[in-house]
């Protein structure tokens, strides 16, 4: 009785079947084709943007360095209103440097900034040959950050199974060809993708030296092919090359190099695009490779390029658009995995147990990721790495935080040089070079042996052994040796009766704790012994020797973002001495000094306030005991340390202005233009000097160098004193 009514149904279900294959057939697959172009890939945002709009569905993604960032966030469930803030929001110039935030940098480091007197440093390897880098920049801080925002896909190995399937693509330095990643660990290869050859270091890969894709794939449209796509949209945001007018200089030749390069294999690309296929060239001729401060018109001008082509888009759009997986990868809670464990993987001078105890993160909680970026941070700032990554590895116990420190190639000793004169306009001038040495890692727990000479007006040689006790450097021990020579003028009845050559030797021991990454207390003894010889006064003055034993405490607290030109932050330093016959001084006194500054910035505008203020308590010997006031932003108009005395006092405005427009590279060459205003005082206890307070101002033109800050300074005073001061380097 059924097979009747059977045999009509299967008919009627043959008869459409073609209709429905017909239909399924209606929408073809659609890659989506991202070149590389470095800032200008900024535009991929906008017209992913239009795209979405449109309602075209993407079937797969090829990308070449910033489109592989680009297309690899997207691909990996990123919304675009995430895509957009977070090109409008980010810091480019920390994410395309090396350096971490100071405030995350630790406090030892943080005085190499003072006491390395120049920024920049060279690196020697242990057979003492110089070490140099394999890129000016080594990428921590951007894969970091790609680190951060790819988290949630450290389960996926095989990049088909991301909520959109994605190819990245690379070159091999050593021979040239190109690589295509279609499965591994997301963040690095795409952070190989964008490795500009000489700027970014390469990555290290499965035996390969990767550097950027556009080497020899700019335009990936045969990757995107061969992922079995029917058409495909293809953004091209490549550099034009530049007329023979505009090639000036060495960089814009080098420039135009690499530019023919790219654009040679990107046309050949383009040139297989067939008439179903859609091109988008977003007008961008006006925008540079460094140009992310114009990441809103970027994208919008990538926006308004996809959006015109609504009508080659029509045919691609779907009757359905819903995507149940990429609705489900884009949900606020996918991107947070659990922490079961923490592993360590490390190759460096320092142990294991060193880097394990500056990770916070908890177990059996989900990734902090700002705190983790911040205990990374400290971990590179503490310059025994080449890099310092991380990855989230997935086992049948869980998730694994896996720490990834690879130790300096180029070397972990340092070496920097300083410079600073300054002239009064009156024949009186003095000048200081100094040099630096640090010997880094001497043992597990990470200790230093820091030389510092300088040579001038103020000679020194000092030395110190830094030793850790604990493995998270908490508790120290520094013992040191000291050696050096000034010029100090003894003044009675406020006029300069001699000028004595103090020469001072001594050493001592210091044990101290590192308070966070702020700050420091120490706690020392000591024992100097030296000479103080007539150099200009009557030759019937005493000469005199000396000898001085001191308990000594110290702390120290540092919060300036900049030490050079900071814009917000302070800087407290107390010192706290009791010189003490039982440890061999000649008299027993008590010295005290206090130096405190206090940053606030708002803008391109800086102001600081502070000073210092310092006492001999007891009555002794004044050419040792005196503390040195004069030279720039120090009672400006003297020149440099022209006044001494027992006592010292000093407040002081400064301000000053950026000029340039901040630049998201870091060669950066920031010029500020700023003056002070100052009052202060220095005298003595046993005798009736005393300078009275002296109100002095200074004009001032700076610019941060590769090298360091330079400044050039114009002081004046109301004892009719002015100088004019250059420095390089911090004062030292």
């Amino acid at each position: 009785m059924r097979r009747p009514l059977l045999l009509p149904l299967l008919l009627s279900c043959l008869l459409f079947l073609p209709f429905f294959c017909h239909a399924e057939e209606v929408r073809p697959k659609i890659g989506l084709v991202l070149s590389g172009g470095a800032a200008r890939g900024l535009a991929h945002i906008g017209v992913l943007k239009a795209l979405e709009e449109q309602g075209v569905r993407i079937d797969a993604i090829a990308g070449t360095s910033m489109g592989a960032v680009v297309g690899g966030l997207y691909a990996s469930g990123y919304r675009v209103d995430e895509l957009e803030k977070l090109a409008l929001s980010l810091d480019w110039e920390q994410a395309l440097s090396d350096a971490p935030p100071r405030a995350d940098v630790p406090f030892r480091r943080k005085q190499d900034d003072r006491d390395f007197l120049v920024k920049q440093k060279l690196s020697f390897r242990d057979d003492g040959s110089l070490g140099l880098p394999i890129g000016v920049i080594q990428g921590q801080n951007l894969a970091l950050l790609l680190e951060s925002l790819l988290v949630h896909t450290s389960n996926t190995r095989d990049f088909d199974k991301l909520a959109i399937p994605f190819r990245a693509v690379a070159t091999d330095i050593a021979n040239g060809e190109k690589v295509v990643f279609d499965h591994g660990h997301l963040p690095q290869a795409i952070r190989a993708s964008m490795s500009i050859p000489a700027v970014f270091a390469p990555v290290e890969m499965g035996g390969r030296l990767l550097v950027d894709g556009g080497m020899t794939d700019n335009v990936p449209v045969d990757v995107a092919r061969a992922m079995g796509v029917d058409r495909v949209i293809v953004v091209d945001i490549g550099n034009p090359l530049r007329p023979r007018k505009e090639l000036l200089t060495v960089v814009d030749v080098m420039n135009q190099s690499i530019t023919l390069m790219t654009r040679r294999n990107s046309e050949e690309q383009l040139a297989t695009l067939g008439a179903d296929d859609v091109l988008v060239q977003p007008p961008l001729a006006g925008f540079g490779v460094t140009d992310f401060g114009r990441a809103r018109e970027m994208i919008e001008a990538g926006y308004r390029a996809a959006s015109a082509l609504h009508a080659q888009l029509a045919s691609l759009r779907p009757t359905q658009t819903v995507d149940a997986e990429l609705s489900a990868a884009r949900a606020p809670g996918q991107r947070t995995p659990t922490i079961a464990a923490i592993r360590v993987e490390n190759d460096s001078k320092v142990a294991d147990e060193v880097i394990r105890r500056y990770i916070r993160q908890p177990l059996g909680q989900p990734l902090d990721l700002e705190r983790l970026q911040k205990d990374m941070g400290t971990l590179y700032g503490l310059d025994y790495f080449e890099q310092v990554e991380y990855r989230v590895a997935h086992g049948k116990d869980g998730n694994a935080l896996v720490i990834n420190a690879r130790g300096k190639r180029s070397g972990t000793d340092f070496l920097r040089l300083g410079l600073n004169l300054s002239d009064d306009m009156h024949g009186a001038s003095a000048f200081n070079i100094g040099a630096s040495y640090r010997v880094n890692g001497i043992n597990r727990l990470g200790a230093e042996w820091l030389t510092r000479l300088q040579l001038g007006d103020h000679q020194e040689l000092y030395s110190e052994f830094y030793q850790p006790l604990d493995a998270g450097s908490r508790y120290f021990v520094a013992p040191y040796l000291l050696a050096e020579a000034q010029n100090v003028e003894s003044i009675l009845d406020n006029d300069p009766i001699a000028e004595y050559r103090l020469e001072r030797y001594g050493y001592g021991l210091n044990l101290g704790r590192q308070i966070a990454n702020n700050g420091e207390i120490r706690f020392g003894i000591g024992q100097a012994w030296g000479e103080a010889n007539v150099r200009v006064g009557e030759r019937d003055l005493p000469s005199f020797s000396f000898t001085e034993g001191y308990y000594e405490l110290k702390y120290s607290f540092d919060t300036l973002d900049n030490v050079d030109y900071p814009h917000e932050g302070e800087d407290i330093r107390l010192s706290v001495r009791q010189y003490d016959k039982s440890l061999g001084s000649d008299e027993r006194y008590r010295q005290w000094e206090l130096n405190l500054d206090k940053v606030f910035g708002r803008g391109p505008d800086t102001w600081m306030l502070g000073g210092r203020y310092g006492r001999t308590q007891d009555d002794t010997e004044v050419v040792t005991s005196s503390f040195l006031l004069g030279g720039a932003r120090q009672l400006s108009g003297f020149r440099q340390d022209a006044l001494s005395g027992q006592n010292v006092s000093l407040g002081r405005l400064v301000y000053y202005r950026r000029l340039t427009e901040r630049s998201f590279l870091p060669l950066d060459f920031p010029v500020y233009l700023g003056g002070s205003l100052e009052r202060g005082r220095i005298w003595n206890n046993d005798n009736d000097f005393d300078s009275g307070y002296v109100n002095a101002g200074s004009l001032f033109f700076g610019l941060e160098t590769p090298l360091g800050p330079l400044n050039f300074s114009y002081g004046l005073n109301d004892q009719r004193e002015h100088a004019f001061y250059l420095d390089l380097g911090g004062r030292f």
